[in-house]
């Protein structure tokens, strides 16, 4: 893995440069995405943020407004952050390949090192979390803003700090940023509590949908996009609706798949044992333990099928 110096050296070097993330951003993506953003912006680089398409909860967040939906041919320096691999950039691929240097920022075990410079850190619980520790080595200067897209990353990737993952360092970190002036509480309450209607109404097409298999330790329901396109939703309404499953006692794997142009995308929680990103792996994905995804072809009956014979060989 390569070193934070050498990543450093090439950030010194470039005079423009494009952040990436991945396709359907959560808030670990976009808060990162954002905060490296501004440090960069603070060191007087040119600095474009692409992110074609993000659930409008997120615009609560600081200089969520400078994102672009497309940009130039050719950067200097690629950073991609939050990304396993190449194929989640998608459409937008093609600004990261065609920079001259290509540097990855990551915390997914699946991760393909896929940059000129990769330095992924798999025991964190968020990329927020690394990039935090990047800046700290490197003594940029953390704003209240650039701590509250931070904080959002994490608060947002950890689901509020319950998941396993989180450390020791991840609360000390939420400290450091609360005595900075980041308002935990009010974050909290707009990422995780607030929902629109049409977020709500998505919620319960997918409930009435669910299924119990395997006695009840796997749940799986689905939403099409002719489901999406009858409440008019928005983008990210479908955000959550994979812990609807795992929240429910005796079920130890949650499937949830989101019709999208190019197929189902497929999200799978565990709670206990079952490792959902080498499920997803078989299908060209990947992810973390308990929290992985992929795009699957097919009815959404056929990718069940699929996906429960193989988490059927982990189950206990």
């Amino acid at each position: 893995m390569s070193s934070l110096d050498e990543i450093l050296n090439k950030i010194n070097e470039a005079k423009n440069i494009v952040i990436l993330t991945h396709e359907n951003p959560d808030g670990d993506a976009v808060g990162t995405s954002l905060a490296l953003y501004m440090a960069l912006k603070n060191l007087k680089k040119k600095v474009d943020l692409i992110i074609p398409e993000y659930p409008r909860v997120f615009n609560c967040l600081p200089q969520i407004k400078n994102i672009k939906k497309s940009g130039k041919k050719e950067y200097e320096l690629a950073i991609s952050v939050d990304v396993a691999s190449i194929n989640q950039l998608n459409g937008w691929a093609r600004y990261f390949e065609n920079a001259k240097y290509r540097i990855v920022i990551d915390h997914h075990s699946s991760n393909a090192m896929f940059g000129d410079l990769n330095y992924v850190d798999m025991s964190s619980p968020a990329c927020s979390q690394v990039m935090y520790v990047l800046f700290r080595y490197y003594n940029w200067e953390i704003t209240c803003d650039i701590g509250t897209c931070l904080m959002a990353g994490i608060i947002t990737d950890t689901g509020g700090f319950q998941y396993s993952g989180v450390s020791k360092e991840t609360f000390e970190i939420a400290s450091n940023l609360l005595s900075q002036g980041v308002n935990i509480s009010k974050l909290y309450k707009q990422l995780l509590e607030t929902h629109t209607k049409t977020s709500v109404q998505l919620r319960k097409i997918a409930l009435n949908r669910m299924e119990f298999l395997e006695k009840g330790k796997i749940t799986f329901t689905y939403i099409t996009r002719e489901d999406e396109k009858s409440i008019n939703a928005e983008s990210g309404d479908h955000e959550g609706i994979v812990n609807e499953g795992r929240n429910i006692e005796g079920v130890e794997v949650s499937i949830f798949l989101h019709e999208k142009e190019n197929g189902f995308k497929v999200s799978l929680r565990s709670n206990d044992y079952v490792n959902v990103s080498d499920v997803c792996l078989m299908f060209g994905g990947g992810g973390h333990i308990k929290a992985a995804g992929a795009t699957m072809q097919g009815t959404p009956e056929q990718i069940k099928e699929k996906l429960v014979r193989e988490i059927k060989r982990q189950l206990k």
